[in-house]
């Protein structure tokens, strides 16, 4: 076997073939800088993008969790097997046995809220109320409610205070406007989350799984109402006098068990409360009865005749996002200054942050 030949090329005039020249790399030290310095901001853009990994919580990093399916397509099995490891999960973490469950949604109902804004005296009892039962992060506090102090004869809530800071309340000049997530029938936050981690159930609740959300806060800037929260850190749980975690250990998946960093939450209407024939937490500390809280599709429940007999409306209607969640006065509204004020508040020991 020879040797490969060297390439050849032809000489015009002779016609002989000649040994070809070498091709030199066309190259320059400008070309050469260039590269080298294209290739160097590359790395660099690599490098910046991918440092947010080092600083990844990987805690509760499990090949479980990983794989774990979507929440429309999981077994019972599945979903037994799922919330067994939560439950060891908030063992190891805060030091109680967590009753979870997955509370699905009942057949037939379809949940809706009405809100006395006549009653509601602004004193922020349905606040504390919601963070307590709901495992909402004390520190920092995660809140679910906000209730606005409005300017009576309106309801532009631009004019509305959410810091209101006074002795006693109510204020003869103000009405108080709680809001919260309204559960629409056509949610534009669930129309924007990329990954499907929030959708409506059967029963009118939009529920969030945190276990599916990846933190991009869509829904949060889609939601008009301003109803949704993004924990930025680790939650704080309060602690007792022992150095026990102060949390409610009755728990559903879709609802209040405890949230991670970099996940949403919102107000659920303590769906592990209202599947199971209970009314919301907000409801039931209220003082004034201000919140009326039932199935719409049942003609003979207390909303279901709100809606038929009062003055009801919604807030933002031009939106088109059909809230669940309605506002109503009397018919006598507003209701006098002097007298009729002092007659609808509560004793003495209630203050904007409840019992005195």
């Amino acid at each position: 076997m020879t040797d490969a030949a060297e390439p050849t090329g032809v000489d015009r005039e002779t016609g002989d073939s000649t040994p070809a020249e070498p091709a030199s790399p066309n190259v320059t030290r400008r070309g050469f800088l260039q590269g080298t310095l294209a290739a160097g901001s590359g790395l660099a853009a690599c490098a910046a993008a991918l440092s947010p990994l080092r600083e990844l919580d990987t805690t509760d990093f499990t090949i479980e969790k990983f794989l774990q399916k979507h929440y429309k397509e999981m077994t019972p099995e599945d979903m037994e097997q799922v919330l067994v490891r939560i439950r060891k999960e908030v063992a190891q973490r805060y030091d109680i046995e967590p009753n979870l469950e997955d509370v699905k949604p009942k057949n037939g109902v379809e949940f809706v809220y009405a809100l006395h804004l006549g009653r509601c005296i602004g004193c922020r009892r349905c606040v504390h109320a919601c963070v307590e039962e709901n495992n909402q992060s004390r520190s920092p506090e995660v809140q679910y409610i906000r209730v606005i102090e409005m300017p009576r004869g309106s309801t532009d809530l631009e004019r509305g205070d959410h810091h209101y800071d006074r002795p006693t309340v109510p204020d003869n000049d103000h009405y108080y406007m709680p809001v919260q997530c309204h559960q629409c029938a056509n949610p534009p936050c669930v129309k924007v989350c990329p990954v499907e981690a929030t959708w409506k159930d059967e029963d009118g609740i939009v529920v969030i799984d945190y276990d599916w959300c990846i933190g991009c806060r869509y829904c949060e800037a889609a939601c008009p109402y301003w109803a949704r929260r993004f924990n930025f850190t680790e939650p704080g749980y309060a602690k007792d006098d022992t150095g026990q975690y102060v949390l409610n250990e009755d728990m559903a998946y879709l609802s209040n068990r405890p949230r991670s960093n970099g996940v949403m939450e919102k107000c659920h209407f303590c769906l592990h409360r209202t599947r199971k024939g209970q009314m919301p937490a907000c409801l039931e500390v209220c003082p004034v009865g201000a919140r009326k809280f039932g199935n719409i599709l049942d003609p003979e429940s207390e909303v279901s005749q709100i809606l038929k007999t009062k003055h009801v409306f919604v807030l933002k209607q031009e939106l088109g996002t059909l809230p669940r969640f309605f506002y109503y006065f009397d018919e006598d509204y507003p209701r006098l200054r002097e007298q009729d004020a002092q007659a609808d508040a509560v004793p003495d020991d209630v203050t904007e942050e409840g019992v005195a």
